[in-house]
């Protein structure tokens, strides 16, 4: 009898504080189903009713061997496609169906995907503080610990949403609530604390800074230039995906490497910057272009142009994601560096078969598929919160929203 799909559903649960979405699928095989990524945190709601109200009734039946095919349907089934909602709920189902695929073929995902390239993962950490001290105490931290790539933030981006206010100037009377940041502030104080770091631990350990898109095109070239000095493994996140042309003035304008795509959807905000060879790492949050499928091939097309993978890995990815990051990090060439946030311990339990950190390397297990399972049970007891998110409501200092 033919391998079917039986039953597609979200599975909502936030063992660390932060809502995430995994979507199981099941199989007409007696205790065959795989596991995915679906996490869109801040809209988590949304995406788990796509999933069972849109990915079930589409995909029951189908056979799930089909991977790409299946793929294909489910981006161009609600006619309009590429939005974050749809890409997760793809993702989710994408991601199990590669998990299934694993296990019928007993190899991890690695295995399937050509083998490994490398034994280890090696990851950045994020190091950030209310004061220079505390930021390279946790550097000395993370240094001991074996990490060799370390992203460096005073106070987040540089406002207020960490605890961190750095001369931020007052708001008007009657100012919208919002994280308030300072842009000229924060650009000061960037050059301020990587001076700091370098002159506490030297240039043999690499350094990474995110933007997070809190300035002007022509402010985050200038910040890129002035870091120059400081040689840092990557500049993430400067422009907005609305400006991506102003990439072109920033190759032209500095040297410091540059990573982008933490907020893209659509292959038209990355091919560009891609093949006109304008950035050097690729950031993408790999739920949020639709699974493993596409990044595969977003992947190879970077390999052409000589940029490195370096996908999204914070809190707001969940243990499942992470696995499908290493898996594919461990089988492609061209892998630059993984973001890396960790797990704590209830993660770890409602998540058996995490990836595991063993100084600065992350490393999967040999299990079938992606090798991660769910306690649904355990998971149940840590429900997710519907309360919005403050720090996507970024303000200036004169009550001006700001793209985050």
């Amino acid at each position: 009898m033919a391998l079917k799909i039986t039953d597609v559903r979200a599975i909502c649960t936030a063992p660390q504080g932060t809502p995430l979405v995994v979507v199981r699928v099941d199989t007409s095989e007696p205790g065959l189903y795989g596991l995915g990524c679906a996490t869109f945190t801040q809209r988590f709601l949304t995406v788990a009713h796509a999933v069972d109200n849109y990915m079930k009734p589409l995909l029951v039946g189908k056979d799930p061997s089909r991977i790409e095919d299946l793929w294909q349907m489910a981006m161009v089934s609600p006619y309009w496609r590429n939005g974050p909602v749809l890409s997760n709920a793809i993702s989710g189902v994408d991601m199990a169906l590669w998990d299934i695929k694993g296990k019928l073929a007993n190899m991890p995902l690695y295995d399937l995907l050509g083998g490994k390239v490398r034994e280890g993962v090696r990851v950045y950490r994020h190091a950030d503080g209310k004061t220079l001290e505390e930021v390279g105490d946790r550097v000395q931290q993370f240094i001991e610990d074996g990490v060799q790539v370390v992203r460096i933030q005073w106070g987040g981006y540089g406002g207020n949403a960490h605890g961190v206010t750095q001369n931020l100037r007052m708001p008007p009377e009657g100012a919208c609530e919002g994280a308030y940041y300072d842009p000229l502030m924060y650009q000061l104080s960037v050059v301020k604390v990587f001076d700091y770091i370098r002159n506490r631990f030297g240039f043999e350990l690499e350094l990474c800074h995110d933007v997070h898109e809190h300035l002007d095109p022509i402010e985050a070239i200038r910040l890129g230039k002035e870091l120059e000095p400081y040689r840092l493994f990557f500049f993430e996140d400067a422009l907005a995906p609305e400006q991506i042309e102003w990439f072109r003035l920033m190759r032209q304008q500095t040297c410091t490497p540059i990573a982008m795509g933490e907020l893209f959807n659509n292959p038209r905000e990355w091919t560009p910057l891609i093949a006109e060879k304008l950035i050097d790492f690729i950031r993408v949050h790999i739920s949020q272009i639709g699974g493993i499928t596409p990044a595969i091939k977003l992947a190879h097309l970077c390999d052409a142009y000589a940029v490195r993978t370096a996908w999204h890995g914070p809190g707001d990815v969940s243990p499942v994601g992470h696995a499908a990051n290493i898996h594919l990090d461990l089988a492609l060439w061209n892998f630059g560096i993984q973001e890396w946030s960790g797990f704590n311990q209830a993660a770890q339990e409602v998540f058996p078969g995490c990836p595991e950190l063993r100084k600065g390397y992350v490393y999967a297990n040999d299990k079938p598929g992606l090798g991660i399972d769910i306690d649904e049970e355990l998971a149940k007891k840590f429900p997710c919160s519907e309360k919005l998110p403050a720090w996507t409501n970024c303000r200036r200092p004169d009550g001006t929203l700001q793209r985050p």
